[in-house]
């Protein structure tokens, strides 16, 4: 299920605390999102493997975010979710649409991953929480 409207959570993961800022994606939230850029280290962008008509917009939007001057420290990792259902593309496929080869300034990687299964999350968090703690 997307997020409606801004949910906020804090989370121990690999012994780094996380405060975490899950935004909505809908056009009329996006305005909102750089109330939350001070301070990020990193961004999980989300995206929905099997709405393939969504990821130009989905490309727009994460590249338009990493001009932003309080993210040029974060590190990116994209979940391609819903990779447990039919019709998904594949993750190498989300980051050709998503032309994550272009972004040169910022550390990235994408994970294939499904919030109903749980398959990739903890890879993901992981490679996070890493990046985190090389910083």
């Amino acid at each position: 299920m997307p997020t409606i409207g801004f949910n906020v959570e804090s989370i121990d993961y690999e012994n780094v605390h996380f405060k975490v800022w899950d935004l909505g994606g809908q056009s009329s939230l996006r305005p909102y999102w750089k109330c939350y850029y001070e301070k990020c280290s990193a961004i999980i962008f989300v995206v929905d493997s099997t709405a393939i008509d969504r990821l130009s917009v989905a490309k727009d939007e994460l590249h338009s975010m990493l001009k932003e001057q309080e993210l040029k420290d974060a590190v990116i990792a994209v979940f391609a979710n819903k990779q447990d259902m039919e019709g998904a593309l594949s993750s190498a496929q989300i980051s050709d649409k998503l032309l994550l080869h272009t972004i040169k300034d910022h550390t990235w990687n994408i994970f294939s991953t499904s919030a109903i299964t749980g398959s990739g999350l903890d890879a993901g968090m992981k490679w996070v929480a890493n990046q985190i703690k090389s910083k």
